[in-house]
């Protein structure tokens, strides 16, 4: 990784990044809007996700998976399930209806889960059965009637953990075909209201070209981690940590931020050790190359230089990090202290994996159980209320805004 200063940090590092348009994305969904199930197969054979006679995964392929799945791997999934929805219902729990009476005005919202949602669980490099149980698990405890699984040549493991997150149905299906198979329906697979989970940069596009039509929960980019370390870090942890966010995509970003000289020099080398032994060093090798360590003069530049950036993960590892929390105030998920590594919050610790990227940390967090709710607001007024409080101004300011209906709609309630 190069070694730079502060003051030679340019503002290409901060910028956005546009997500491209690919010219291919548009027609693609435009065809399986028209024709539906017979595109699905012809792209999905056009790039590279086999001769899909059956888009549905069967229980008997289900149950089958699962039986074969060794004993060690179902208690590994079932801590991480474990974890992940005791926190979700931890946050579900602050969700309440509520309702207000204002002399006659009665007001309040309800929380209304979705009815079905399409979670997208990439299958390419690396089958990712974690990121099924970061969209289904938080789906089910926010109230989602039906959850529907698209992924390509969808692996047995990955079944597995649809079946243990709770998933309804499973599709064999991947890329912009399974985006706009769920945005718009087939003749097998469901309209859903929203479309949630990572994928690659032509599922990001399907995702933008379908926003509308149905939610989604963001556009993401790239996975990155942004490190701040001290001389009280360990060189080792902080290496490794960088080449696991290196090793999902040639083009990850990864930063260190440290005050100090020495401990940069001995992450480099760690980093140069453990890449000859790292079966995924012809993609970590290529990332990490692109990665930057920011030579600071003290913690305050590296808060300024987080906020600033809004990276997807931020591990802190400095010394008294936790009393420096409040200060951060733009990242996907926050990992404090040496041990808090950024793997955990990817697979078990409880947290959700699937985080905003390119800046966008600024205004949104992570996928979580408030993304599969709508707050919807009602009122009941009593006549009196109506008489007394609100028709005249109702009326003055519709008059002001030149909305005559609206003006005649409260005017007769006045006189009735």
């Amino acid at each position: 990784m190069k070694i730079i200063n502060i003051n030679e940090l340019n503002q290409n590092f901060f910028q956005y990044k546009e997500f491209p348009e690919i010219e291919i994305v548009p027609e693609v969904i435009s065809n399986i809007k028209k024709y539906g199930n017979k595109s699905i197969t012809e792209y999905s054979k056009k790039f590279g996700d086999g001769d899909l006679t059956e888009f549905t995964v069967s229980k008997a392929e289900i149950d089958k998976a699962f039986q074969e799945t060794p004993p060690d791997i179902i208690d590994s999934l079932n801590i991480a399930i474990s974890n992940i929805r005791e926190f979700a219902e931890a946050q579900f729990s602050i969700l309440k209806n509520i309702e207000i009476d204002i002399d006659g005005i009665k007001l309040g919202h309800k929380i209304i889960p979705l009815n079905r949602i399409g979670a997208y669980v990439p299958g390419g490099n690396y089958p990712l059965p974690s990121s099924a149980l970061m969209s289904i698990i938080p789906a089910k405890i926010a109230g989602v009637e039906e959850v529907i699984v698209c992924s390509p040549k969808i692996q047995p493991i990955t079944m597995t953990a649809c079946k243990l997150a709770g998933a309804d149905k499973i599709f064999r299906i991947g890329g912009v075909q399974a985006i706009a198979a769920m945005a718009y329906g087939t003749e097998t697979i469901p309209k859903v209201d929203k479309i949630v989970g990572p994928g690659n940069k032509f599922v990001t596009a399907a995702k933008k070209e379908v926003y509308g039509v149905c939610g989604i929960d963001f556009l993401a980019g790239p996975s990155e981690v942004m490190i701040i370390a001290d001389e009280t870090a360990n060189p080792e942890f902080i290496a490794a940590d960088l080449l696991a966010q290196a090793e999902h995509d040639k083009e990850a970003e990864v930063c260190l931020i440290t005050t100090s000289k020495e401990l940069a020099e001995k992450v480099n080398k760690k980093i140069e050790q453990f890449l000859t032994k790292l079966e995924t060093s012809d993609i970590a090798g290529i990332s990490i190359q692109e990665g930057v360590i920011i030579l600071i003069d003290n913690i305050t530049q590296a808060i300024d230089i987080a906020n600033k950036k809004a990276p997807e993960h931020l591990e802190i590892c400095f010394d008294k990090a936790d009393t420096f929390i409040d200060k951060f105030k733009n990242y996907g998920s926050l990992f404090i202290g040496n041990y808090s590594a950024e793997v955990f919050g990817d697979y078990c610790s409880g947290t959700n994996h699937i985080l905003p990227t390119n800046g966008i940390a600024r205004y949104t967090g992570g996928l979580s159980v408030f993304d599969f709710v709508k707050i919807q607001s009602f009122q009941q007024i009593s006549k009196q209320a109506v008489q007394s409080k609100l028709c005249a101004t109702a009326s003055k300011i519709a008059q002001l805004e030149g909305l005559y209906a609206h003006k005649l709609s409260s005017d007769l309630r006045s006189e009735n």
